[in-house]
């Protein structure tokens, strides 16, 4: 008997659908429990969490392997590896002929069951077979051919048929398969879907603009799913009228029409026998009227898809929008097509080309063809029109330029003179959604829509019109013209009505309501605005519009709040570029904007770039608006700040100082501005190693925060991430660890997984967690937010290189040294190269670096970095500096390595002293000092010292750290070694049962 208990995943390619389908009813047939996606997964599911699940539920996963299934970009391979790598039973079988150099190594040698070439009963034996295994089962099994007999004496409509066992139906008009059809995979899902989950007749739309690959996934889905009709019949339904006439050919192919009857008679001849018959597919393709259609819409047990750029298939039809390739499609196309190109080129051009298919196809063939990716992209930019003209794509029937002319023409001439002037101010925005209230608030004022600006339905009557000819996607609240679309429209457009044109632009984005910038309550409305701003062919229409100045500079403002660094110096450029030549450098808007762009550089990385920039703002600034108005100490706070990020932190104080003073006589104690300028402050105190100091501020910034801004302001969680920080240097792991979790939590709901806030907030609490000795966790947070921050922010900034750092730091105290050298390596290098020698930054590095190549016994070299970096470091922060502490105590243990052991307990007791006097006693660095001096005293055969420091490390490493702490558990097998080594066994053992091996020191880490 079948064991009805076992449990099948089902792992396919996409173009192998109907094989699935088969495979997974043949085995429910058989009374297992089966999981197929297209059967048990809903639209909007995570797929790799449903995979995932899937895989950790199956007993055994059944492969169905061909050429698709092995293709590099299919998500099958994480199915296959996922279950061959735990082990799983995997049960493949073949559905094609497959040559050897087919399958991958790791499969190639397992025996599989060939499925192809067989009928359905002997294809069924050997399925069945390969499910149960090389033993019989315990029980009676039904002979398959029985059941298929069985099966057919009672014909099931909605069964599967086994894809090899029939070629093409019978009664069958589609043109040729595209042998180059890709993608889509997710639509053709959703349409199979569609179409067979319904008794009756189904009738399913597949909607969207020209140029999407409507009518080609109709072909490819006919082809596909062949075997699984025996009628499929194509009609060019584009003329409604003539749909009669082709319902006559397909009833006079099926001997059911009459030839002395009329049209009309003979398609409800076809539809009455439709009605009695299985297994038939009508593709009415191109079909756009469809009130003309739904009169004569079959009905029955069998399937229509309709094709259409109109989405008004309310009431007729289920829809299913089309839109463009995902852009993983779009690489996939261009890398199978283009020989040489790169995935950077092929994503490049594919956002050039918005991903719409049709134009990826004429890309690929011009490029084919001879030109350069580079000329075809410059003429891309500049001749969008003529390029889309040219096409020699056979499966399109008009390149995208003539498609785009004949609807717009099609508009003009049923005259929707409100739609196409709609389609134009459109144009003339950006590719992204366009909020409808946008129009709705400007209409009155809107010079080039001439329509009823008193009619309420005005907007509705136009986005239908614009809808139905598959110009622009309407959705709620918002309607969208793709770019290519949008570029031929303005090719099109006249100079005089495309200045009246920019003129509504300008007169919609003056009207928007948009709130405050620096709010995340208001973020998606200044989104959606910013989409349009940073869109080159509006931002150059508008830059020079007085009116749109302080929406302008708000936007910036916004993008800078919401850590989109790049798209606001992108904007502040152009910006400064027009306005400082028409208002002159020191016009109030020119030195708000280059403000602006002082910040968006800083928040790049390029410190000294941005000094540049932000001291000729504050020199001017000073002079035109004098020492004490709020936006010359702005300039001023702005400019203390990029010395601090430049390693000048004396002279960032010095500033920083005399700015809280003025913003305090100016503004307030509890004016925004002050407390941002008292939240800096104690930030460069910190750095400074006035640590105690820094706390005091900012518990009072924290406070005031919280009482003026609220708990989830951005400015509040910065101040509460910055005292969590200092909390944490302060030794205090476990409050700065609940700080930090809070921050994070908060970061995450109100500024998203990526803003550079939150990922600056899960460093800290991953180097938090390393301080406590969750070395695994703080590693896979750090290599998460290493990685955001390379996507991000960029390989070089300054806020990566500090997380690959503390990654290399985690990864050396987890013992994986060659792997924590290379990176502190690779981290040095680049912060020399952007941050200099003598950057606190970059010292971290070396002094990192020293400490792993000392753990790998590379003493010489570790000396020689560490003596560099004390040296700097004495001279750059000071003797006292916690920083310099830490690379004079690293390198007293290195001397106490190379047998230096009388200058390595000189150096020891000094730092000691000064760390006692600087962090306190109890200081998790104090402890480790203290430690390192016993190691010391030890091997100068000096135990009864040792012995004392150690206990009294081991007794404050308790009371702080807790006994499960690394720290307090290194001070224990120190303790116990050195009382062993001083004869004081039993003592050792009441410490621990075993010789303990001594641990010498730990090395310094930056961490923001």
């Amino acid at each position: 008997m079948t064991d009805t208990t076992q449990r099948f995943f089902v792992s396919y390619a996409g173009s192998d659908r109907a094989w699935a389908e088969w495979v997974g009813w043949q085995l429910k047939r058989a009374g297992y429990q089966v999981e197929l996606d297209r059967w048990d997964w809903h639209t909007g599911d995570d797929f790799v969490q449903r995979m995932n699940l899937a895989l950790d539920r199956a007993d055994a996963m059944v492969a169905l392997f061909s050429r698709d299934y092995f293709a590099t970009e299919r998500w099958t391979r994480e199915e296959w590896s996922a279950r061959v790598a735990v082990r799983g039973r995997l049960v493949p079988v073949a559905i094609e002929p497959l040559a050897d150099d087919d399958i991958p190594a790791l499969l190639a040698g397992r025996l599989r069951k060939d499925l192809h070439g067989l009928d359905e009963t002997a294809a069924t034996a050997a399925l069945l077979e390969a499910v149960h295994g090389p033993n019989p089962p315990t029980g009676p099994v039904a002979f398959p051919g029985a059941a298929s007999a069985d099966l057919d004496a009672q014909p099931d409509p909605q069964r599967p048929r086994l894809p090899s066992s029939v070629g093409l139906p019978e009664v069958w008009n589609v043109r040729r398969r595209n042998p180059d059809f890709s993608g889509r995979e997710a639509a053709m899902l959703q349409l199979r879907t569609g179409l067979v989950n319904g008794q009756q007749a189904v009738v399913q739309a597949l909607h969207g603009m020209g140029g999407i690959g409507k009518t080609q996934i109709a072909v490819e889905y006919a082809h596909r799913f062949a075997s699984q009709y025996d009628l499929v019949w194509w009609i060019d339904a584009e003329q409604a009228d003539q749909l009669l006439v082709r319902y006559t050919e397909l009833a006079d192919r099926l001997g059911v029409a009459k030839s002395d009857a009329s049209s009309e008679a003979n398609a409800h001849a076809l539809l009455q026998h439709l009605r009695t018959r299985h297994r038939w597919l009508l593709i009415l393709d191109n079909a756009e009227q469809p009130d003309q259609i739904e009169p004569w819409l079959p009905e029955g047990p069998g399937h229509v898809l309709i094709t259409s750029r109109n989405s008004d298939w309310h009431g007729i039809a289920h829809r299913s929008h089309l839109d463009v390739f995902t852009r993983t499609d779009s690489l996939a196309y261009f890398q199978a097509r283009i020989p040489g190109i790169t995935t950077e080129q092929a994503d490049l051009l594919a956002q050039d080309l918005g991903d719409l298919p049709l134009a990826l196809a004429q890309a690929a063939g011009v490029l084919r063809s001879g030109m350069t990716l580079d000329r075809y992209r410059q003429l891309l930019a500049t001749n969008t029109a003529r390029l889309l003209q040219e096409s020699d794509v056979r499966d399109y029937p008009a390149p995208l330029a003539a498609t785009v002319e004949i609807a717009v023409a099609r508009l003009r001439g049923d005259g929707h003179s409100d739609a196409t002037a709609l389609l134009r101010l459109g144009a003339f925005l950006g590719p992204e959604p366009i909020p409808t209230v946008w129009l709705e608030t400007a209409r009155p004022s809107l010079t080039t829509i001439l329509g009823d600006p008193d009619n309420p339905m005005w907007l509705h009557n136009a986005l239908q019109h614009l809808s139905r000819f598959g110009l622009a996607r309407t959705d709620f609240g918002t309607f969208q013209v793709h770019r290519l679309t949008q570029a031929i429209l303005r090719t099109q457009t006249s100079s005089d009505l495309a200045a009246a044109v920019r003129d509504d632009v300008t007169t919609a984005l003056t009207a928007i309501n948009l709130g405050d910038p620096q709010s995340p309550a208001d973020w998606p409305t200044w989104t959606s605005l910013t989409v349009h701003l940073t869109t080159p062919h509006v931002t150059t229409a508008i830059v020079d519009r007085p009116t749109l100045r302080p929406t302008l500079s708000k936007a910036v403002e916004f993008l800078l709040s919401s850590g989109q660094p790049r798209a606001a110096h992108d904007l502040s450029t152009a910006l400064h570029q027009a306005w400082s030549g028409d208002l002159g450098l020191d016009h109030p808007d020119v030195l708000t904007c280059t403000q602006h762009l002082g910040h968006a550089t800083a928040s790049l990385g390029d410190y000294t770039k941005a000094r540049s920039i932000i001291e000729d703002t504050f020199t001017r600034r000073r002079r035109v608006l004098g020492e004490d108005h709020p936006d010359t100490l702005q300039s001023a706070n702005n400019l203390a700040n990029t010395l601090g990020d430049l390693g000048e932190r004396a002279e960032a104080r010095r500033m920083q100082e005399d700015v809280l003073a003025r913003r305090r006589r100016v503004l307030g104690e509890e004016h925004p501005d002050t407390l941002q300028s008292a939240g800096n402050l104690a930030y460069t105190l910190g750095t400074l190693g006035e640590r105690a100091g820094a706390r005091r501020m900012q518990e009072d910034v924290l406070a005031r925060h919280r009482r003026v801004l609220g708990e989830d302001h951005p400015d509040t969680l910065t101040s509460a991430g910055n005292l969590a920080s200092t909390l944490n240097a302060l030794g205090e792991y476990a409050e700065a660890r609940r700080m930090q979790e809070d921050v994070l939590a908060r970061h995450r709901r109100v500024l998203g997984e990526d803003h550079p806030d939150t990922l600056t907030s899960v460093n800290n609490l991953a180097g938090t967690l390393g301080d406590l000795g969750e070395r695994a966790e703080a590693r896979r947070m750090q290599e998460d937010v290493l990685a955001r921050r390379r996507r991000v922010l960029g390989e070089d900034h300054p806020d990566t290189l500090t997380s690959a750092s503390n990654l290399a730091g985690t990864l050396n105290a987890l013992g994986e040294r060659a792997e924590a050298r290379r990176m502190q390596e690779d981290a040095l290098a680049r912060r020399r190269r952007v941050l200099g020698e003598d950057h606190p930054d970059t010292l971290t590095s070396a002094g990192n670096l020293a400490g792993i190549l000392s753990d790998l016994g590379e003493y010489a070299e570790a000396r020689w970095m560490q003596e560099d970096v004390l040296a700097r470091r004495r001279r750059v922060l000071g003797e006292d500096h916690p920083d310099t502490l830490t690379s004079a105590g690293n390198l007293a243990g290195m001397l106490g390595d190379l047998g230096e052991r009388a200058e390595a307990r000189r150096m020891q007791e000094d730092v000691l002293a000064r760390h006692r006097r600087v962090l306190g006693e109890d200081h998790p660095d104090t402890l480790t000092c203290a430690s390192n001096l016993a190691y010391t005293l030890s091997s100068l055969r000096r135990h009864l010292e040792a012995v004392e420091l150690l206990k009294d490390v081991r007794a404050r490493s308790l009371r702080t750290l807790g006994a499960k702490h690394p720290d307090t558990a290194r001070a224990t097998r120190n303790l116990a070694a050195v009382l062993i080594e001083a004869g004081r066994k039993y003592e050792a053992q009441q410490l621990t049962g075993r010789k303990p091996k001594r641990e010498k020191r730990r090395f310094g880490r930056k961490r923001q």
